[in-house]
């Protein structure tokens, strides 16, 4: 693979830890900030949503610029917002510190998913887009912790510094080792727009929310599952969820290998393992080893699904590719949030913890059901009649 590929990784891990640290370090920033612990939490609320709403602001921002010189625009962007978190002096500075900084994700991984894959051959392009967000799966399975670990013993402003660091080392990589020659130039935002007229950009986005959904119904509440149901105690659930992160990165790699070969054949039985594991897990999570072993084959399957569905959509939308693949993070963002809320509403109702992966499963034959559809409507223009 390109080394230019690296730069795009690095970048992945310094923005997924950045979104991801600050739950491990939310008692921590309550006290030192005298907030209440739910409100602590907001941060991590406030940081998804504007993931959403910056990733279409960002790209309009953007949308006229060289892709080599956006990405350095955005890493910049990324460091001044952990700076400021480090900085911050009370609750209200430091959510606007992390919604700044959010502003940054969206965009980069829409626009770093396009030049990752402007960097390989076609048939490889999926692979490469897998391989930059193997810094994200890494994120969740060094940087998190590390930075819990950093924030817990000299207080959670060094979390953030260091964060920044690895903001600065990324925008380093992305000047010297990014090639300006894979730019496809720039379109502008009224010509991207267009691309948005047709229904299958629209299908792929509801994929992606429906798709990474799922996920989210459970893994919102996968320590309280962990806990109260398989019955691991708080540094069990530690130690699974490295070990969720550890079949997360395998997934990313064996997806992209996977949609590189046949993309919408992939994507579905992908979905269909990710289903069949979700109803699995209401059965295995009742015995603390099944539950292991389940939970790391989860993290297989949940993450094979991110190159195909973010290959779909810069496939489907080639002549706007910046807009769409951007947008497509704003959806695996509001699918994560989605499926929290779904998950809540079914606890919330009186559902016990172990019916979430039921309902988990559902969401994801709904995605299934999209995919299908979708592979449908592309039938007709993949068949060229011959004559004989």
């Amino acid at each position: 693979m390109p080394i230019p590929l690296l730069a795009l990784a690095i970048s992945a891990f310094a923005i997924g830890t950045t979104e991801f640290v600050i739950m491990g370090l939310l008692p921590e920033v309550a006290r030192d900030l005298a907030v209440t612990l739910p409100s602590a939490g907001l941060l991590v609320s406030g940081y998804a949503l504007g993931v959403a709403a910056g990733a279409p602001l960002l790209a309009a921002l953007t949308s006229r610029m060289p892709r080599k010189l956006a990405l350095q625009l955005l890493m910049g962007v990324f460091i001044v917002g952990n700076v400021l978190c480090a900085v911050a002096g009370n609750y209200s500075m430091l959510m606007v510190a992390r919604v700044v900084t959010s502003f940054a994700h969206g965009s980069f991984f829409g626009i770093g998913a396009v030049v990752a894959a402007s960097l390989v051959p076609q048939e490889k392009r999926a692979s490469a887009i897998a391989l930059m967000f193997t810094g994200l799966t890494l994120a969740n399975v060094l940087g998190v912790p590390f930075g819990t670990f950093i924030g817990q013993m000299f207080g959670w402003r060094v979390a953030f510094w260091i964060v920044a660091a690895f903001g600065v080392l990324s925008l380093a990589g992305v000047t010297a080792l990014v090639p300006n020659r894979h730019d496809a130039g720039p379109t502008g935002l009224g010509h991207e727009m267009r691309v948005l007229k047709d229904p299958q950009v629209w299908i792929a986005l509801m994929m992606t929310v429906l798709g990474f959904g799922g996920v989210f119904v459970v893994f919102t509440y996968i320590a309280p599952i962990l806990e109260q149901v398989s019955g691991f105690a708080p540094h069990g659930v530690t130690l699974i969820l490295v070990i969720f992160g550890i079949g997360l990165t395998v997934g990313n790699t064996i997806g992209g290998k996977l949609a590189d070969r046949a993309l919408m054949p992939s994507l579905m039985g992908i979905l269909v393992a990710l289903a069949v594991v979700m109803a699995i897990f209401a059965k295995t999570s009742h015995s603390q080893i099944a539950a292991g072993i389940t939970v790391f084959v989860w993290g297989i399957a949940a993450f094979a699904t991110v190159p195909p569905l973010q290959m779909r959509v810069v496939e489907k939308a080639s002549a706007a590719p910046n807009l769409a693949s951007t947008l497509n993070i704003g959806a695996f963002n509001v699918g994560n949030a989605g499926g929290a809320w779904l998950g809540g509403l079914a606890i919330g109702h009186g559902y016990a913890l172990d019916v979430l992966p039921w309902v988990a499963a559902g969401v994801t034959v709904l995605a299934l059901a999209l995919t299908v559809v979708a592979a449908r409507m592309d039938a007709p223009s993949a068949i060229v009649p011959q004559r004989v």
